[in-house]
């Protein structure tokens, strides 16, 4: 477990379906766009729709040379908070848990980005809200590059990327006044 100088993580959990390896893509591009260099990759255990997973993404100034799972994360996501107990996902979370519930939780932030996912999207996509959560909470990356980051992964969806846009705008400013 080793940890590079300067280096910022974050590990994802989700369940297969919903967005945990789209939403580190994305905060991996994001921080490209910052000018930093960064590394996203998943791992999978069982792999079928609603079972746990896991994403990660490592973000330098540096280039990265590690090359393996984080297991005591500067931050964890979180969009499912019956995985906090089911698969221990806050455990060697160093800052910050960011969680998709109503609820209040111990050590983090939560906020409930499901509902506004269903009524941007008709669903429960929540991927790119949690991503507006985590960037106005941490800072980590700008809005912008998150934008941009959006622009460049749904490329050629102009649909896809207003309501993806719209809805990472709409939680990072709840998350700010919220902060």
């Amino acid at each position: 477990m080793v940890k590079e100088e300067g280096t910022t993580t974050v590990r994802i959990h989700g369940r297969g379906g919903q967005g945990a390896v789209t939403t580190a893509q994305l905060l991996a591009i994001a921080a490209f766009f910052d000018g930093k260099y960064a590394q996203a990759f998943p791992f999978f255990g069982v792999e079928r729709q609603g079972s746990p997973s896991t994403s990660f993404v490592r973000i330098s100034d540096k280039p990265i040379v590690i090359r393996e799972q984080i297991y005591e994360p500067d931050y964890a996501i979180i969009f499912d908070p019956s995985l906090i107990k089911l698969v221990d996902a806050s455990k060697g979370v160093k800052k910050t848990v960011i969680v998709n519930t109503s609820e209040k939780i111990k050590k983090g932030f939560s906020q409930d980005v499901t509902s506004k996912a269903i009524k941007i999207f008709g669903k429960p996509i929540i991927n790119t809200l949690i991503l507006g959560t985590f960037a106005a909470f941490t800072g980590v990356v700008k809005l912008d590059s998150l934008l941009k980051a959006i622009e460049q992964k749904f490329a050629g969806k102009p649909e896809l990327i207003e309501k993806n846009k719209k809805a990472v705008k709409e939680a990072y400013e709840e998350a700010k006044r919220k902060r």
